[in-house]
């Protein structure tokens, strides 16, 4: 069984300037003890991605006297396989997770977001290692966002699969702890982990415990 940490950082690029505002709060979120995170590029071609991409990958994994984050590429199995990532996270509308599973090989991880009890169902009976569920709450991450779920949608997930469960969507330093205690494994932040990355991480790990 995939044991997830209990905090999974989003790095979405549209809410950094440049490569390095990006790398830098990567950094200071590894520093404060983050140890699973996402780099998730919506609107970038593949060749800027793969080099943004490598460069993430070079940094963090240059600290050799700690234990080295794991690294998961949103939507692109190719590029995860390109900057030589830990993983990759599909959507319902990105690559399927068995296709995903064949071209990533056994031992990267699969995550797959679902957005309703029918999708928890079927994403528990594919190779994933790991189902996203949400939005919990509301959230301003996405233009479109899927409808909210609530906790009751996190507990009825955690009903439905013995897979990790992580939980995304609005998830803050206020509502976190609620969201485990509805059935989650790991909460999946972008929005509250952005204005002081490093203390912003270090109060969630905090409450998390």
């Amino acid at each position: 069984m995939t044991q997830l940490p209990r905090l999974y950082a989003i790095l979405d690029r549209a809410r950094f300037t440049g490569t390095e505002t990006l790398v830098s709060a990567a950094e200071k979120l590894f520093g404060a003890g983050v140890l699973l995170m996402q780099y998730r590029n919506k609107c970038g071609d593949a060749g800027a991605m793969l080099t943004e991409a490598r460069e993430l990958r070079q940094r963090l994994l240059g600290a050799k006297d700690r234990m080295a984050p794991r690294l998961m590429m949103n939507d692109r199995a190719d590029l995860c396989l390109a900057a030589d990532y830990d993983g990759v996270h599909v959507g319902q509308e990105d690559l399927l997770a068995e296709a995903a599973r064949k071209i990533v090989g056994p031992d990267r991880w699969v995550g797959v977001s679902t957005h309703n009890a029918e999708q928890v169902a079927k994403a528990d009976q594919t190779p994933a290692a790991y189902i996203a569920v949400g939005p919990v709450f509301g959230t301003s991450s996405k233009a479109n966002p899927d409808p909210v779920i609530g906790l009751d949608g996190v507990r009825q997930a955690r009903r439905l699969t013995r897979k990790p469960l992580v939980a995304i969507g609005g998830i803050t330093r206020q509502n976190c702890l609620s969201v485990m205690e509805a059935g989650a494994d790991s909460v999946a932040v972008i929005s509250d982990l952005l204005r002081d990355p490093a203390k912003s991480a270090e109060e969630f790990l905090r409450i998390l415990g």
